[in-house]
């Protein structure tokens, strides 16, 4: 029986396997990276769209105090209408 038919396809699979495992694990490195970069304009995103929710909050919360002061404004100025 002859052994080299075997064999070539034996060595073939190996270097069919090797080049694939070397190729798997290049895309792997860059997927990492690609995945860590995502990773940190996520966070910077959810950064901004937090300090916009406390903008948000402060800027109604000036907004509603801002009315309480016109309305006491505009009844002092109510009051000196009267007593002029």
């Amino acid at each position: 029986m002859d052994w080299t038919p075997i064999i070539v396809a034996a060595i073939t699979a190996a270097g069919a396997f090797a080049g694939v495992y070397t190729a798997n694990r290049k895309t792997a490195a860059v997927l990492d990276i690609r995945l860590t970069n995502l990773e940190k304009t996520v966070s910077k995103h959810n950064q901004i769209v937090e300090r916009t929710y406390k903008l948000e909050e402060d800027t109604a919360l000036q907004d509603a105090e801002l009315k309480r002061i016109n309305r006491r404004l505009e009844i002092v100025e109510q009051q000196e209408r009267k007593i002029s």
